[in-house]
């Protein structure tokens, strides 16, 4: 689009003020969640051991007119009507077959309606949601990562710690300190090395596969700078390193190389990223994935488990189901920024960790997840006007409204969200589609009008 649209700013978002235990969903008559917490267990050490305390014992019905009972009893008449306009405009042809989704009252923790809300589907970049939760709950909102210069043996060493947000800046200032200190000690040469053990070496995960590399998602290690997408990253923050120091008059012998620190290593400069949750805003923004797999090597580290696809997906889990009590009933997850085709989320659970962001005694620790979800008609957000999104008469009322991560696959098609309904009250919606045969952008345009329909402005 090349003109500008004037985006109404968003409401104040209030949490709710609830205490204690969450209630309950309502997802159909049967589905009731355990009402106890392991509030206190501490997540750091979460215990990757047994299965989940938490279960669901019910699936959902659909909301199909022609088929489902009356599911309306005991709504008022907003949200009524929601769910009418929400019944039939879920039949939209663009949406294809294969739909699920769910709107929550945030206040109430009702159900306004639903839709096969326990199908389990393909969700695209609506993973992120899990990861960036795991990933602030165990590692902690105010946690900085740590990039390190060592040296030993003629050798400088540049350690990867898991800082995806690392840039030449940075190495130019670590380069400053680090030349300080040799030509302190007299020396003008020296070798340069990286060392990045942090993580194994990197691997696909379940549903990738090697075309992903490196424009999709670039091989996982714990070193990059400015976030080049090149097979060696780590190499390549080494080389960047490397010319900085010759440009402040240190010859560097060689090429750079791998290389483990030795304990008797000097530390010669260290740089620290920007707060987690300042990472995790700008992740769920712009969906990032290259800082999504990161930050499950390091969530999975930080719990004692390996930094690899498997370890951090556990750990994603077990924080979800043992510190939340989300329903992982039909939940498959196999990475963590919503690239593998393997993943199955229901609609049901990514509405469920959603509405953890409405919760008051989540606010702290939660709260850059909520605020970094892109806004409807939000320029430099995956809602942009330059994405195409909410720009049609059945969405545009939405503008500024609607707060909502979204997810695109071939195939796969998510967005997942809050908004305030007519009623004023924070609503919160999940909406999954797989396999429609449409256009990428009809489909989008027909979710972003389900989202309007949430937001009351089609009723």
């Amino acid at each position: 689009m090349n003109h500008r649209t004037e985006v109404v700013p968003p409401p104040t978002f209030t949490p709710s003020g609830r205490h204690g235990h969450r209630k309950p969903k309502q997802f159909g008559a049967g589905a009731r969640r355990a009402l106890v917490l392991a509030m206190a267990v501490p997540v750091a050490s979460v215990a990757l051991v047994g299965p989940s305390v938490f279960a669901a014992d019910g699936n959902t019905t659909a909301t199909n007119p022609d088929t489902a009972p009356d599911t309306n009893e005991g709504l008022d008449s907003a949200d009524q009507a929601i769910a009418a306009n929400l019944n039939t405009r879920v039949l939209d042809e663009r949406l294809g077959g294969n739909v699920s989704g769910v709107v929550l009252d945030a206040e109430s923790d009702g159900t306004v309606w639903d839709h096969n809300s326990a199908t389990a589907l393909m969700p695209a970049s609506n993973t992120k949601l899990a990861t960036a939760t795991a990933a602030l709950t165990v590692l902690g909102p105010n946690h900085r990562f740590k990039t390190n210069v060592v040296y030993g043996d003629g050798t400088l060493t540049l350690v990867g710690g898991g800082d995806r947000t690392l840039t030449s800046a940075d190495l130019g200032e670590m380069a400053k300190d680090a030349v300080a200190g040799l030509k302190a000690a007299g020396l003008t040469g020296v070798k340069v090395a990286v060392d990045d053990s942090l993580f194994p070496e990197p691997t696909l995960a379940p549903g990738w596969n090697d075309g992903y590399y490196p424009d999709s998602v670039a091989p996982v290690r714990a070193l990059v700078v400015d976030g080049h997408g090149v097979n060696d990253t780590s190499i390549n923050a080494g080389q960047v390193f490397a010319k900085q120091l010759a440009a402040d008059g240190i010859t560097v012998d060689g090429e750079v190389t791998r290389r483990t620190a030795g304990i008797t290593d000097v530390p010669v400069a260290r740089h620290k990223s920007a707060k987690l949750s300042d990472i995790i805003h700008h992740m769920i923004k712009v969906s990032d994935n290259n800082i999504a797999e990161t930050l499950l090597r390091m969530t999975a580290l930080r719990a004692g488990q390996p930094a690899t696809f498997e370890g951090g997906t556990a750990v994603v889990r077990d924080v979800l189901s043992r510190r939340y009590g989300v329903s992982l009933e039909n939940f498959e997850m196999y990475d963590g920024s919503g690239l593998s085709r393997a993943n199955r989320i229901p609609a049901r659970t990514l509405a469920e960790i959603l509405d953890l962001l409405t919760e008051k005694r989540y606010e702290h620790r939660l709260s850059s997840i909520r605020d970094g979800l892109p806004v409807a008609g939000e320029a430099g957000s995956t809602l942009g006007p330059e994405w195409g999104r909410f720009d049609d008469a059945n969405s545009q009322c939405a503008l500024g409204k609607v707060h909502a991560k979204t997810g695109t696959l071939t195939g796969a098609i998510a967005l997942s969200g809050l908004t305030q309904g007519k009623d004023g009250r924070w609503k919160v919606f999940s909406f999954v589609e797989n396999g429609s045969t449409a256009d990428g952008s009809a489909i989008k345009d027909a979710m972003d009008g389900l989202a309007a329909t949430v937001n009351g402005c089609r009723a």
